[in-house]
Parts: C-alpha cells; structure tokens; sequence
C-alpha cells in the first residue's frame, strides 16, 4: 500500500476540501441512482408461495405483516448445512438494530433460507439474533428468485445468478428481493440484488471505508476476513 504524504495542518484541509467536492458528487450520484431504482418497472407475482416460521405456514402476502413494502434477504443455508453462510451472518447482524426504524417507514424485513426450520431455529439462537427468519424448504421460492439451483443446473455445471450465466459455485448464493403491495391487494417484485451489489446492507463497511486501511480484502477474496461473531476470539 502507497503511505500518504505527511504534511501541514493548512495542506490536509486543502487536501481535504477537494476530495469533500468527489464525496458531495457521489452523494449526488447515489440519490439519482436511488430515484432511478424506485422508478424501475414491475413484475406482478401471480405464484402462490408458502414458508414456514414460527407463526406456522405463510404465504407471500403474510410476510407483509400489514406494511405495503417488503425486503427478503436470501440467506446462504442449505438443508442439512452445518451453519449459515458466515458473509450472510454478517449481513443479518445488521438487521435487528435497523428493522425498528425501517418497519416506520411501511416495510417490514423478513430473512428466508432453503433450511428447515428446526435446522433455522437452531442456528438463529446461537447467533442471538431476533429479526423473523421463515424456511422456504418446500416452495419453489429461492429458485424463482435465482438464489439456488437445481440438480440439473448444477450438473451442467453453469447457473443463471445476477442475471447472468455463472460458473456453478454452490447450490445456495445470497440476495435480497423487494415487493410492492399496492392497496388493492396485489404484489408485485420490484427489485432484486445479489454478492456484492447487495453490500449497501453492510453498514460496518461504511466505518471500515473511512479508515486509512480500509476493508484490506484481496482481490478475489471478498470477506475472507469475516466470522460468525461467536468465532472471532480475543
């Protein structure tokens, strides 16, 4: 890594007057980015699709819970895995401390996984965490969604994720999916995400980012870094 210059007091705050000109213009870029994305066309959802949580079986229109928005986090958990994808964690870490002043904003965040719930459950008391998290085991939901794959797909040994065809990696990736209901009852997919596009829901990134070292993620090694929290040590 180059080591910045050292200087005087009056060169850093001309330094830094000028990069503040690229912050404000990023900042500018991102609002009109956002703006474009809630512009975006939408897709009615006709299927009828079920989970499982604790509240029993629910379909689509429940994980609504009364809000007209809802944000899904695809999470990395296939049946019969040991534990949750650990970048997956590190995202849903995030979600208990943010979901009380997003569900004041009319959108409720539910996190679905191709895990059994018993298996779920299990793993979401270890990690301590309180978000509502619902098992799509039996629904066709995480495929429609490209976020996992069929047998088929994976023995071809290509799939289609982040809307592209990819070289199979694993028979679960991440994502996160938006939904609309308008007041007349109808749903409609708004958006989705995946890897790193979804990042923006990794807020500890946002500190990291303002460090002199930075995330110090090699190329091609995106989070090797990362823990399940109970794993880091001293």
């Amino acid at each position: 890594m180059d080591v910045p210059r050292t200087v005087s007091r009056a060169e850093w705050l001309a330094a830094r007057r000028q990069h503040l000109q690229r912050e404000r213009e990023f900042l500018r870029l991102r609002d009109e980015l956002s703006a474009e994305r809630r512009s975006l066309p939408r897709v009615r959802v006709d299927k009828t699709y079920r989970f499982e949580g604790p509240d029993g079986i629910e379909t689509l229109d429940d994980l609504f819970a009364g809000r007209s928005q809802l944000i899904i986090y695809h999470f990395m958990f296939g049946p019969g895995w040991k534990e949750g994808c650990v970048g997956c964690s590190f995202l849903a870490d995030h979600i208990d401390g943010a979901r009380i002043h997003i569900e004041h904003r009319d959108i409720t965040l539910v996190v679905v996984a191709r895990a059994p719930l018993p298996q779920i459950e299990a793993f979401k008391e270890r990690m301590g965490w309180r978000f509502k998290w619902v098992s799509s085991f039996r629904s066709d939901f995480n495929y429609d969604y490209h976020v996992s794959f069929t047998r088929d797909a994976m023995i071809m040994g290509t799939v289609y994720y982040n809307y592209e065809m990819r070289e199979f990696v694993s028979e679960d990736l991440p994502g996160v999916s938006v939904f609309y209901k308008d007041p007349w009852g109808t749903v409609f997919h708004t958006y989705s995400a995946y890897g790193r596009d979804a990042e923006l829901l990794c807020g500890a990134y946002n500190y990291i980012d303002l460090t002199p070292l930075g995330r110090q993620e090699e190329e091609g090694h995106w989070q090797a870094w990362v823990r399940h929290h109970d794993r880091y040590g001293s």
